[in-house]
């Protein structure tokens, strides 16, 4: 087996990514200090053609080099809004019509293994729904009033003696996710 070069992979040019069509994805970060799980996020929601992130409270925004040391240029490929709080995020995306998920540990969560993916997405009329999936601060998680304020609770089912797991990491799973279904079903 030969490794393929970067080349040969045929990636999209940034602009050739903005103008492509979008997983009907938002991805939230809810007071995420780590400005490299920052830049992690926005590498793998590049990957996976994610519509947008919405970077809230202490969230630092682009441009920011720390940002951009794991990122690798994703954070000028997707699209980005900043938000004061997540609350405010949540209020704009249930404007819009979105469903909007938490992704926390909460009594009568979801596991991230038994989403109906199908429900998440169809809507009444037959149009796709976008979807919001919100991550939390790296200590203290989701807030509680945006967990309050969201249509469901997405848990990621863990078997060892930790009870988190680094937010990039969990994004990384829980988008890897909806992009399977929404790659597979619904493209």
């Amino acid at each position: 087996m030969r490794k393929l070069r970067t080349i040969e992979m045929h990636r999209l040019s940034v602009e050739e990514f903005r103008e492509a069509e979008k997983m009907p994805l938002v991805v939230v970060l809810d007071d995420v200090r780590s400005l490299y799980n920052v830049g992690s996020v926005f590498r793998t929601c590049d990957a996976f053609r994610v519509e947008a992130v919405y970077l809230c409270g202490i969230t630092a925004t682009p441009p920011h080099p720390e940002i951009h040391k794991t990122a690798l240029g994703g954070e000028e490929s997707v699209t980005w809004r900043y938000f004061k709080t997540a609350d405010e995020a949540v209020e704009e995306l249930h404007r819009e019509g979105c469903l909007v998920y938490a992704v926390e540990q909460a009594e009568g969560s979801t596991s991230l293994d038994g989403l109906d993916f199908h429900r998440m997405y169809g809507n009444e009329d037959g149009a796709r729904r976008k979807v919001a999936v919100i991550f939390g601060n790296e200590v203290k998680g989701v807030h509680q009033s945006v967990v309050d304020a969201s249509d469901g609770c997405i848990e990621i089912p863990q078997f060892g003696t930790k009870h988190s797991m680094n937010v990039a990491v969990t994004a990384g799973m829980v988008i890897w996710e909806f992009a399977k279904y929404f790659y597979h079903h619904l493209k």
